[in-house]
């Protein structure tokens, strides 16, 4: 009882911190999950042109970053372009190589649903004039997103997990504060059981708005 009056005590004192850090974290996640869905939709949608090169450049680049652990790319970022001269904050790493990682994702998650699409459906828009362009904006796009919603929305809880990397950056995120507090009383079980239990709730709620999200896409029929 009284090691938890203790860590109780010591909760309080760095709770304007904590929260603090758990909006950082909040802000984290939510902007890499915007800038990773455009990213990916542009990924994507490269991954459609006439021209192979520019396919075979996407294939290359969706390989290459779901192939690279999150970590080493922020580290590579972070520790390693300052010796070329390029020195960012922990947030614009931060946000760069969750971005870069996130859309390679989400390009591939875009890629998938693409191929359960009707290729007659396709052939006859082209038929009657469509550009490539109009096709992908106007038929393609519409039909993935929605495909892609159970996928899409996986991805933003990952980023959300994946946030705790970002404390290895020196960005002073939830998970990061919440380090600070085991290490000031060492009741490394309770705070990191505490970190645990505010995940969890935050990930209910985006399934819960996911799901949400998922019945408001589901087509008469029965199919997203």
């Amino acid at each position: 009882m009284n090691d938890w009056a203790a860590f109780s005590r010591d909760l309080l004192q760095q709770w304007p911190l904590i929260l603090a850090g758990l909006g950082q974290t909040l802000k984290l996640t939510t902007l890499v999950s915007v800038t990773g869905l455009l990213g990916g939709i542009v990924v994507f949608a490269l991954g459609l042109s006439p021209y192979a090169l520019v396919r075979r450049g996407v294939a290359g680049y969706i390989s290459f970053l779901i192939g690279m652990p999150l970590v080493v790319l922020l580290f590579l970022m972070y520790y390693g372009l300052p010796q070329w001269g390029l020195h960012w904050s922990p947030f614009a790493v931060a946000v760069l190589g969750f971005t870069l990682n996130v859309a390679a994702y989400n390009a591939a998650y875009l890629r998938t649903a693409y191929n359960g699409l009707d290729p007659q459906e396709l052939e006859a828009a082209r038929a009657q004039g469509y550009s490539h362009y109009q096709v992908v904006r106007l038929i393609i796009l519409p039909q993935v997103l929605r495909l892609s919603v159970p996928a899409l929305t996986n991805q933003v809880i990952l980023n959300l997990k994946d946030s705790t990397l970002a404390f290895l950056i020196q960005y002073t995120e939830f998970f990061g504060r919440m380090q600070e507090l085991a290490s000031t009383n060492f009741q490394f079980f309770k705070a990191y059981l505490l970190a645990a239990l505010v995940y969890l709730a935050l990930v209910s709620v985006i399934v819960v708005a996911a799901r949400q999200l998922e019945r408001q896409l589901l087509l008469p029929g029965g199919t997203r």
